[in-house]
């Protein structure tokens, strides 16, 4: 297989030695990638989904095995693709030597305990992970596991240089309810989610007629839920896992005989359709490398297709996270209040600007110390009290008096983050800012130490707060009497922000 520029140049980043992650955005071909790089003995490959599993051995030219249910490798076979699942009960079978490279497919799962117990067994000469998605909205670090991300290509370079499809995201609210949905090996248990989607075909199929182009491919959520849906839209078809013709029917859909396909977890991987226009993910999930090989099925280039026009349906998801459009950029729209998220529609490369401009609003900027805490915690970060804003893409905001502000870039996969053109932990990002403010800033303490903040900040916001917000902000947008001192002077040091420090 001949390949492309940048999949070489990723296997040629690769050290003799050692554990690193590479960020590969889905379509950009990381399966082939892996496949690629030249092996000095036996190879493991990790995955989570059995068809993460089967895919990548029909890229490889050697013996092959698999681990996972009532499959099992045998001695002879040079590379194993296995299921965590399956692999962590099996164990004793191989030695800790056994594989010269270990390759972790979808890497960001590295965390979770059956990962770990696995690779704390083994000692490879080389450990890869490959990931698709930034993963900055979901908390996982990975730098107890990886020591260093060697290559980067996201889904906005493979646009800007041609691999990919640009993307049109819109969002519409098809009126489900997820919130009393459990949650079951990461995403929505599937019988529970079926049963909650039940009844929103009607409005699926008004967002096909109102909001599709062209050849069209909807994601549902059963069988039951595809049939439904297909009921009401004329001349679509059905894909099943059951469905034989499969082959045959691709071909038509390509050819524009089948105006739109509505399937059920058929064409999330290492299907080949050519000419796909419009998707609509009518299959809510909270597994962000779910979504993406969903969205992926439309990235492809096309001499037809201008753009991906992408529908995500939405609806009440409670304190779950609904992967959407921003998801693929790694942005957490928890951070967007949910009045504000229907205005998420644009191009993809206007979603990160939008999504920063909805956030900065005043329900954001008085939860945000909230919401900073919890991260801090869950990342064992140290912010020395400074009253830091996050943004959605992760960026972490100081504002200080005269319109300045001190600015910490998002942290990447491994807790890092650049500084001064220098890569440095994100603690150590905290504590050098922590240091700047105390030299630099002292006057402004009152302001950017949550610990004086909060002796000052409890009480009624004033007459002078209260007149300063009402001037700079719709009568509507915040009730200026319910606010404190401190949530008042949150919103003003947000409106008053300005120069980086």
């Amino acid at each position: 297989m001949v390949l492309r520029d940048y999949q070489r140049e990723c296997i040629e980043a690769i050290p003799f030695s050692g554990r690193y992650l590479i960020q590969m955005a889905t379509g950009l071909g990381k399966t082939v990638t892996f496949a690629n790089i030249p092996r000095k003995g036996k190879q493991l490959i990790i995955s989570h989904r059995e068809e993460l599993v089967n895919q990548p051995l029909k890229y490889y030219n050697c013996l092959t095995g698999i681990e996972m249910g009532k499959y099992q490798s045998t001695p002879m076979d040079r590379v194993v693709s296995a299921s965590v699942q399956t692999l962590v009960h099996r164990l004793e079978k191989f030695r800790p030597d056994e594989f010269d490279t270990i390759i972790v497919d979808e890497a960001h799962h590295a965390a979770a305990e059956t990962y770990r117990k696995v690779l704390n067994y083994f000692n490879p000469r080389l450990l890869l992970g490959f990931t698709a998605t930034p993963n900055r909205s979901d908390n996982v670090r990975l730098d107890n596991i990886f020591d260093k991300i060697i290559f980067q290509r996201d889904l906005l370079w493979g646009i800007k240089n041609g691999y990919l499809s640009d993307i049109f995201c819109r969002r519409l609210n098809i009126g489900y309810d997820l919130s009393a949905v459990h949650k079951r090996l990461g995403d929505y248990a599937p019988g529970e989610l079926d049963e909650a989607m039940s009844g929103t075909e009607y409005a699926i199929a008004e967002a096909y007629r109102d909001y599709a182009k062209g050849a069209t491919l909807i994601f549902a959520t059963s069988v039951s839920h595809a049939e439904a849906i297909a009921s009401l839209i004329p001349d679509s078809i059905t894909v099943t896992a059951k469905t034989k013709n499969r082959a045959d029917i691709i071909k038509a859909f390509a050819n524009r005989e089948i105006p739109c396909l509505i399937n059920c977890m058929v064409f999330t991987e290492g299907t080949d359709m050519p000419l796909v226009e419009t998707v609509i993910i009518a299959r809510p999930t909270q597994s962000e490398s779910l979504y993406t090989q969903m969205v992926g099925r439309g990235l492809r280039l096309h001499p037809e297709k201008e753009k991906l026009n992408l529908i995500d349906c939405v609806g009440i998801t409670g304190k779950s996270s609904l992967c959407t459009a921003p998801s693929l950029l790694g942005i957490d729209l928890n951070k967007i209040p949910e009045k504000k998220r229907e205005q998420l529609e644009g191009d993809l490369f206007d979603i990160p600007k939008l999504s920063e401009h909805l956030s900065d609003c005043p329900d954001s900027w008085i939860k945000n110390v909230e919401i900073v805490n919890l991260w801090a915690k869950e990342q064992s970060y140290n912010t020395h009290n400074v009253n830091y804003f996050q943004m959605p893409n992760g960026d972490m905001i100081c504002h200080l008096l005269d319109r300045k502000k001190v600015v910490i870039p998002a942290a990447n996969e491994l807790g890092q983050t650049v500084i001064s053109g220098e890569l440095v932990s994100m603690q150590e990002a905290f504590d050098r800012a922590y240091k700047m403010l105390e030299s630099k800033f002292p006057n402004d303490r009152y302001i950017w130490d949550l610990s004086l903040v909060k002796k000052w900040g409890n009480s009624n916001a004033s007459e002078a707060q209260k007149n300063a917000i009402n001037k700079r902000l719709k009568s509507n947008e915040i009730d200026v009497d319910s606010l404190t001192k401190f949530e008042a002077s949150q919103i003003l040091n947000r409106l008053i922000g300005g120069k980086t420090a």
